[in-house]
């Protein structure tokens, strides 16, 4: 297959925005991408056997800036990385990465965030409730117009007067289990979310 020195040039200047972009990935990964993504440009650009320049910059049109494939390779691989581990902390890290690439990802760090705080909020409850006994646990408190609010306070303040503990010692048993249990499903949850992603993203291979 025959390709001009002007096709060569561009898919050149592409494919080193895009090894750019790689930084941070392992020397490995990143060299077999921009060979296979060589391939896949000069076979989409070839036409009658030729590869020409009309052709390369119609095949990277479609391919998008090399910038944001890059990105997309990135994600693609912390996603990958987090799964593997399914630690909350890489997970929550690839996540923050891929908010910044679609209203979807940030809608599922949203809910990350959410779920990991809430389940350590409950299992510090638990584990702190023998040091602050009279303070600590699941509180029903008055608000100024009345109402209650539930609140789980982890005993460094004074409960407001009026408040009402619900669960007693009970918050230790239950706590531990909620605060475990709400990680796990989060964790499944943020898992099962980017494997629904990383399928609907199939990047450009040779």
């Amino acid at each position: 297959m025959g390709i001009s020195d002007d096709a060569q040039n561009k898919i050149d200047a592409y494919l080193a925005r895009l090894r750019r972009g790689l930084r941070g990935m392992s020397e490995q990964d990143s060299r077999e991408i921009v060979e296979e993504l060589q391939s896949h440009i000069a076979d989409r650009a070839a036409s009658n056997g030729e590869v020409t320049a009309a052709g390369v910059d119609a095949a990277l049109a479609r391919l998008g800036g090399a910038e944001e494939l890059a990105s997309q390779y990135m994600t693609d691989d912390l996603l990958a990385r987090a799964e593997s581990s399914r630690s909350p902390v890489h997970i929550l890290g690839s996540l923050f990465r891929w908010a910044s690439l679609s209203v979807g990802g940030f809608l599922v760090l949203l809910g990350a965030i959410a779920g990991y705080f809430l389940g350590v909020v409950f299992f510090l409850c638990a584990v702190l409730k023998p040091f602050h006994p009279q303070s600590a646990g699941l509180w029903m408190l008055p608000d100024s117009t009345g109402d209650y609010s539930i609140s789980l306070r982890l005993g460094f303040a004074t409960a407001p007067a009026g408040g009402r503990e619900l669960l007693g010692w009970w918050i230790m048993p239950i706590g531990v289990i909620a605060g475990c249990g709400l990680v796990i499903l989060t964790t499944h949850f943020a898992l099962w979310c980017a494997r629904q992603y990383r399928r609907s993203r199939v990047l450009p291979r040779g």
